[in-house]
């Protein structure tokens, strides 16, 4: 049954994250967005051993039963759901054969089958034309360079189509197959200016590649598209019927639509396993000044251009506790970052995008070993490894800030930062001195907010711009302000230090 438009009913926005995947369900009320969460599941790699070698894969048969899980939990609740959206991380696929199939696990963006691959490309495209084609930072895991490593694969020789991670489960829920935008944008595939796949690049992975590209990619959909109706079926139950709705399906396009921004002179954090850090904008910048700072033009909701750095994020902190509770110390996430408040600031810095910190291991011995190759003093206790994260971190987003404004010609008054990282008060209060301007920190939840306040928009619940939608977030949170203090100075040393 859909529910479509009811206005007690909630929508449901499916949320999966590099660490957790969770079912929020919200809902307008007298101007604010109301949440609640469904459920919450784990995610995370898994490594197999085949024949040549050891793979990292996302368990995605889990993921979907968990959102399965979610969305009949909550319909059942609430009799019913008026829409369906779901976001997530990019670049990752899955393939379908003839028979509309899964052939295999997706391979996890972290795996290192594309190590040496953008070289390759480049042999054929060089990285300035592709830069101008699609306007990404080059990094190794876009989809571009997953298909070129995937050639000979037994997998996308019997491939029929490609669906990207909210597509597949999109599919899985309704039967329908389609690329949505904002996360389509982030594969390399996507002309930057034309907002259509680009012929350029499936001429690449098809004549040099081998690769059938052109075959396997769906139609692009725009968000705020109705993708088709949630299946009749029991594992399901009251959500059978609802509409699924294509939301901004990249999760950093969900959570800049919820940056409680008042003015168009913001830049953004989303701050989570990665960071995303950079401005809004209405059209690419493509010059070779941004190509060489590796920033990307990333499509967003309402034709806006995401203009940023992908920079890695709590991934450091993240991957250090678990091999501290892995070797028997699990520390107080709350305690350890007070202890880190203690230590004295920017006593050592490491480059947080060095690509020894890109896979999943002893991100601990791996700071030490960076500190003492750079000759510094390397941190001897968990709280200066959680010091030394973040304020590399806040060192990584004052550079990304600043050249973001620069590159794009956009001022900006005020940094937003919103994701997880948003309750780690030291790190935002580090990134005001270290940036220079106000941070509000909050909402935490934003990528789900950002799902559902579009969801909302296309079924009629409500109405207007980005900027309507962004004062719904603003009058349904509360935000934290920090304001910059302390020498600034000491962060333009300790950029030196790493070379910028």
């Amino acid at each position: 049954m859909s529910t479509m438009g009811t206005a007690d009913t909630p929508h449901a926005a499916v949320d999966l994250g590099a660490s957790s995947g969770r079912v929020i369900t919200g809902r307008i009320v007298d101007g604010e967005l109301r949440t609640e969460e469904a459920i919450r599941f784990s995610n995370g790699p898994v490594a197999l051993r085949g024949r040549d070698r050891r793979t990292l894969y996302w368990d995605v048969l889990s993921l979907y039963s968990g959102a399965v899980s979610g969305l009949r939990r909550a319909a059942e609740e609430h009799g019913g759901l008026a829409s369906v959206g779901i976001d997530s991380w990019a670049v990752d696929y899955g393939l379908l054969d003839s028979d509309g199939n899964l052939l295999g696990n997706p391979v996890h963006y972290r795996d290192a089958r594309t190590d040496g691959v953008p070289e390759q490309v480049f042999s054929y495209l060089p990285a300035e034309e592709l830069y101008q084609v699609n306007g990404l930072q080059v990094q190794p895991f876009n989809t571009l360079f997953q298909l070129v490593a995937a050639t000979g694969d037994a997998q996308m020789a019997a491939a029929d189509a490609l669906l990207l991670i909210p597509d597949l489960l999109g599919y899985w829920l309704t039967g329908e197959r389609v690329a949505e935008l904002t996360n389509a944008s982030t594969t390399g595939l996507v002309d930057v200016h034309s907002r259509r796949w680009a012929h350029t690049c499936l001429r690449l992975l098809e004549e040099r590649f081998d690769v059938p590209a052109g075959t396997l990619l769906p139609g692009l959909v725009e968000p705020g598209s109705v993708v088709g109706t949630v299946h009749t079926d029991e594992s399901v139950g009251a959500a059978s019927g609802t509409p699924l709705i294509a939301v901004g399906s990249h999760d950093t396009a969900s959570a800049v639509v919820a940056v409680p921004a008042d003015t168009h002179r913001f830049a953004y954090i989303s701050s989570g396993t990665w960071s995303l850090v950079g401005v809004e904008l209405d059209r690419p910048v493509r010059s070779e000044e941004s190509r060489a700072a590796n920033f990307t033009n990333e499509l967003g909701v309402d034709g806006t251009v995401r203009y940023l750095r992908n920079v890695t994020g709590l991934w450091l902190l993240q991957e250090s506790l678990r091999t501290w509770r892995e070797a028997g110390h699990e520390p107080d996430l709350a305690d350890l970052m007070a202890r880190a408040a203690e230590v004295p600031a920017l006593s050592c810095v490491v480059d947080v995008d060095d690509p020894r910190f890109l896979p999943p291991g002893d991100m601990p011995s791996r700071i030490v070993d960076y500190a003492k190759e750079t000759g510094q003093r390397p941190p001897t206790s968990d709280a200066e490894v959680a010091r030394c994260v973040v304020d590399s971190l806040a060192l990584a987003y004052r550079e990304a800030v600043h050249k973001a404004a620069e590159l794009s010609g956009i001022g900006v008054d005020v940094v937003h930062v919103v994701g997880g990282g948003s309750r780690n008060g030291l790190l935002c209060r580090l990134t005001a001195d270290a940036v220079g301007l106000p941070v509000v920190a909050g909402p935490a939840e934003c990528t789900a907010m950002g799902n559902l306040l579009v969801q909302a928009r296309a079924t009629g619940a409500l109405q207007g711009d980005l900027g309507v939608l962004r004062n719904v977030v603003a009058a349904s949170v509360e935000t934290h302000r920090y304001l910059p203090s302390g020498d600034r100075n000491q962060w333009a040393l300790a950029a030196q230090r790493l070379g910028h």
